[in-house]
């Protein structure tokens, strides 16, 4: 499979609750260079949603047909329904502007980008506690509760994957994690300029 022209990525995981978009945002005012790479998906759009800035919203079939045509650098399907993916097209976009993506992936798709894109920095967020990223979830309401088990149930696994990660980030305090984040991110940019030059 041919990467060129993908390099450089900086792949954020973890689980659902661990605060990973919390952590983003500051890391990238922090290090501008930074564009979040914007997912496309088969979920129905929100009212204060807008096409092309929280995500690419795309049908059942077109989702499948780029998926046909080798369109996404990786893609997942949810258990509980919609279907989420990275757009080679949108990695393009982003480099092509002369920025570094980011990337806010399952763990499914973190892994395959770190299998297939050379150079690809993966971060694993986590909540401080099992039972603090219990919390975080019932705070946040935007599920069901079938839903939030199903996160928590999908939650142990991604937990027992976090090692498989070049760093784990423990998003107990956000100052930190964020001085954290922002370190590694530095260090990883650096060490790929210097591989460029």
């Amino acid at each position: 499979m041919d990467q060129s022209g993908v390099k450089s990525v900086i792949v954020m995981t973890g689980t659902s609750g661990a605060g990973k978009g919390t952590l983003e945002k500051p890391l990238m005012e922090r290090i501008p260079e930074l564009e979040l790479a914007v997912s496309a998906t088969t979920r129905a759009r929100r009212p204060n949603e807008r096409e092309g800035r929280e995500y690419y919203f795309v049908s059942d079939e077109t989702f499948q047909q780029l998926v046909d045509e080798g369109a996404f650098l990786e893609h997942v399907t949810h258990p509980w329904g919609p279907r989420h993916g990275t757009l080679r097209s949108e990695i393009d976009r982003i480099r092509g502007a002369g920025r570094v993506p980011l990337l806010d992936l399952e763990t499914e798709g973190a892994i395959v980008v770190r299998d297939t894109v050379p150079g690809a920095v993966t971060i694993f967020v986590r909540a401080p506690s099992f039972d603090e990223l219990e919390r975080r979830l019932r705070e946040r309401a935007t599920e069901s509760e079938g839903e939030i088990g199903e996160r928590l149930a999908r939650a142990r696994d991604q937990l027992a994957q976090a090692d498989e990660f070049d760093h784990v980030i423990v998003n107990d305090d956000l100052d930190r994690a964020v001085e954290e984040l922002t370190g590694i991110v530095r260090r990883a940019l650096g060490s790929a300029a210097t591989m460029r030059s």
